[in-house]
Formats: structure tokens, C-alpha cells, sequence
């Protein structure tokens, strides 16, 4: 057998580098998923974008559960991309629209996207995954563009219940880190949209169902003491929602505890999940930690506030 000198074997190793990170992701979505264009004559606002959507991801990023992830940037035209329940599980009826994270200046787009929506739809839900604008899009009120394009993405989803075979009345939202913020503030600020309406689905509710919220930021002040923040004006009328951080986030497990008890104080059902251990930015991807076991955990929740109906036996 032959052996490589040193040399070679290294700059072999160095070449195949790149496709180590170009693992199949999901994204961009294969062939068979509708994508729509949120807004057909372009998005309202000011472009934040410094140059052309893609990956930003390097080989110095980190892994997560030791596999890499997409970090979309530059996105300055938001889509919605549609995944159907799996053919071998009922449709629930269900559906959930998904706001990765990134700190509103990148998309972590499989991890908090495509990955999200293989599960949902594994469990009969229909998963809609927003592509929102980054960066320099949020949080609000600092921004109006991500958003607007969450108030925008909610009613659209109304708009083809019919067509997704969807029920109107159980649409939600789940969001991580920079979209969790994004999902709770779409749970407070629904009762105008930012921006003109520009046809029938700006004129359906863009109010959630209920909101699935995983290790938010921006929502405790950390100069202030964490208190909740002002721009989440949380009502009677904010849907449930679950909440899941664990307690060494250095986002700050405040952000979830502080908005717990401000939903509790307004009499909305809600729920929430602490762990010890598990910092940020995981995802679904299974570890040894048990925060991992969060999905678990909504599935049930979402079944006990009546979205979805118990597996049989």
C-alpha cells in the first residue's frame, strides 16, 4: 500500500476541509417545498445588508452537538418555505411558524430552521420557516423590519389554510434566541401592522395561537436588573406560550423568568422550563444535557392546551 508523503496527506486534508462544512443541511430547501416571497413588490424599510445572501459560517465557527451550521447573512429578501406533515403521520391540522436565531444579524437557518421543521412535521404539524431580514433588524422597537415581516408571515400562513389544509384557528410561532424575542414580540404587537397593508392576508389576524419561545435574549434589561422590558406589553389577550432556558445561558436565563412572570401577572396560561446546564444556542440537536429534551416537553404541552391530540396506544 501506498503512503502519502506528510506534505501531500496535509493539503489533501486542507482541500476536503470546506466540503466538511457543506454537509447536506436542508438548506436551501430541496426541490418539492412552495417557497413564497413575502412581499411580491419588495420589503418596506431601509436594506441593512452589506452584500450578497450566504453562508457566513467559517471553520473557526463553533460546532454544535459536533456538527456545523448555516449562518445565513445578508438577507434582504424574506421568505416563507413550506414543510408538509410526513406522509406517514396524520396532519394534525396544526401549524407553526418558525423564527431562527442569530442575534438579528444572522439566521442560524438549519439549526433553528430546517432541523425545527423535521421534527414538527414528524409530528403532523405543518412548519412554515421564515426567512426574515438580518442583519440590523431587530429588536424591537430599534427595528420594525424582522418584525414586520413576522406580523406579514403569520397572516400569509392564514391566508392558505385552505390550500395547506391548515386550521386557522391554531397557528402559531416558535422562535429561538433573537427569534424567540421575534416570537413574543409578534405575541404583543398584532393589533396594527407596521407597514400598509398590501392585500387580503394583511387583512387576517396576525395574532398566534400560541408561541413556543426558546432561550430568548432582549426581553430582561440587564442594565436595569433584569426587569422585563417595556416593549413586550403583555396583555390578557397574548397567546400561551412555553418558555425553556437553562439557568447558565450568557444570555441570561432572565430573559425567560422575567417574561414568565410578566404573562403570569396577565393571567395568560403559560409555562416554563429551567434547566441547570446547557449555555446557548443548541437547538434540537441531542446532547448528554437533559435542557435537550425540550422538544419532548412542547409536544406535550401542545397537547394539553388542545393544538394537538394525544398519540394513541
Amino acid at each position: 500500500m501506498k503512503t502519502l508523503h506528510p506534505i501531500k496527506l496535509l493539503t489533501i486534508l486542507l482541500a476536503t476541509l470546506p466540503a466538511a462544512f457543506a454537509q447536506p443541511s436542508g438548506w436551501p430547501p430541496p426541490p418539492g417545498h412552495t417557497v413564497l416571497t413575502l412581499w411580491p413588490n419588495g420589503a418596506p424599510g431601509p436594506n441593512t445588508t452589506k452584500g450578497r445572501e450566504a453562508d457566513t459560517t467559517t471553520a473557526k465557527d463553533n460546532l454544535i452537538a459536533g456538527k456545523p451550521l448555516i449562518r445565513l447573512g445578508n438577507v434582504s429578501t424574506p421568505t416563507l418555505t413550506l414543510y408538509t406533515p410526513q406522509a406517514s403521520v396524520p396532519n394534525t391540522g396544526a401549524a407553526i411558524v418558525v423564527f431562527p436565531g442569530g442575534g438579528y444579524s444572522i439566521l442560524a437557518i438549519d439549526l433553528e430552521g430546517t432541523e425545527v421543521c423535521d421534527w414538527l412535521t414528524a409530528k403532523g404539524i405543518t412548519c412554515v420557516l421564515l426567512k426574515y431580514r438580518v442583519p440590523a433588524t431587530g429588536p424591537y422597537p430599534k427595528s420594525e423590519a424582522a418584525l414586520q415581516d413576522a406580523q406579514r408571515a403569520v397572516g400569509l400562513v392564514r391566508s392558505h389554510a385552505a390550500e395547506w389544509k391548515i386550521d386557522p384557528k391554531r397557528v402559531g410561532v416558535l422562535g429561538f434566541s433573537a427569534g424567540g424575542h421575534l416570537a413574543a414580540a409578534v405575541s404583543t404587537h398584532y393589533d396594527e401592522r407596521l407597514y400598509p397593508a398590501i392585500d387580503a392576508a394583511d387583512q387576517l389576524s396576525c395574532r398566534p395561537d400560541f408561541a413556543v419561545v426558546v432561550y430568548p435574549g432582549y426581553l430582561a434589561q440587564a442594565d436595569k436588573a433584569f426587569a422585563f422590558t417595556p416593549d413586550i406589553p403583555v396583555t390578557a389577550q397574548t397567546p400561551p406560550t412555553f418558555l425553556v432556558q437553562a439557568e447558565d445561558d450568557p444570555v441570561h436565563v432572565e430573559n425567560a423568568t422575567a417574561y414568565f412572570l410578566a404573562l403570569k401577572a396577565a393571567g395568560v396560561p403559560t409555562e416554563l422550563h429551567i434547566y441547570a446546564t446547557g449555555g446557548h444556542g443548541y437547538g434540537l440537536r441531542r446532547t448528554q444535557l437533559p435542557v435537550t429534551t425540550w422538544p419532548t416537553s412542547v409536544e406535550l404541552w401542545l397537547q394539553t392546551i388542545g393544538i394537538t391530540q394525544p398519540t394513541p396506544h
